[in-house]
């Protein structure tokens, strides 16, 4: 795909972004719109959840300190209602506060002060998926399992699955290496692309993807625990 067809597939991507720090919010705004992205604000909680619901974003980059209604919970009220990939800016850089982010359903994460550059780039791997990496495959079938790659869908028993976009990325991986066990270093590179990262972030999203794969997700038989490893997909 040449820049140009990039840049106008990027025209027609939206993305809100959430902050209530002005400086913040025109710095990161001026850099997405300068990568092509067509770029809406909100500076509260409220204000965000509305607009979610007027604009439907392709993507939500969410500040966690929010006035009105806390940024975890936005994020909580957006992923309850759609599926639309979240990015968290954090000044709280304590494990905890970041894995509280992620198990309210963000996708991913920015600890303040971050690089505006770099945001742009974890927006870019995020959406790129159907921009650069788009490949039309033939539907991929395990047991009870339906992979449809090119309209992002995964199926439990003809059911679709309502997954975030790191959980839908991550389940695709596994399904395609089924029966191989991967540390979850490995899995950060492969699903994220961070060469490095919190490998908390691989915890938390497999805990979110065996509530929704698994019978009991408390005792895993689909995504099992390789112990000393990582994790292996059962099929």
């Amino acid at each position: 795909m040449s820049i140009g067809q990039l840049n106008a597939e990027r025209a027609d991507r939206r993305i809100l972004v959430v902050e209530d720090d002005p400086t913040v919010l025109e710095v990161t705004s001026s850099y997405l719109r300068a990568a092509g992205y067509v770029v809406s604000t909100a500076i509260d909680g409220f204000e965000a959840l509305a607009a979610a619901e007027r604009l439907k974003p392709d993507l939500v980059v969410l500040d966690r300190m929010l006035p009105g209604i806390d940024g975890a919970e936005v994020c909580r009220r957006i992923r309850a209602r759609a599926s639309v990939p979240i990015i968290l800016l954090t000044a709280l850089g304590a494990p905890e506060d970041r894995i509280l982010g992620l198990e309210a359903g963000a996708d991913d994460y920015l600890t303040k002060p971050f690089s505006p550059r770099e945001l742009v780039l974890r927006v870019q791997s995020i959406l790129r998926r159907s921009v650069v990496d788009f490949r039309p495959e033939e539907p991929l079938t395990l047991r009870e399992f339906t992979l449809d790659w090119s309209a992002r869908i995964i199926r439990k028993h003809d059911r679709e699955l309502i997954l975030t976009s790191r959980e839908f990325d991550l389940f695709a991986f596994l399904l395609k290496h089924p029966a191989q066990a991967f540390g979850r270093g490995e899995l950060l590179r492969a699903v994220w692309h961070w060469e490095f990262g919190d490998l908390s972030t691989v915890t938390v999203t497999v805990r979110r993807l065996r509530e929704k794969i698994e019978q009991d997700s408390t005792n895993p038989t689909i995504l099992v625990t390789v112990w000393g490893v990582g994790y292996r997909l059962n099929l």
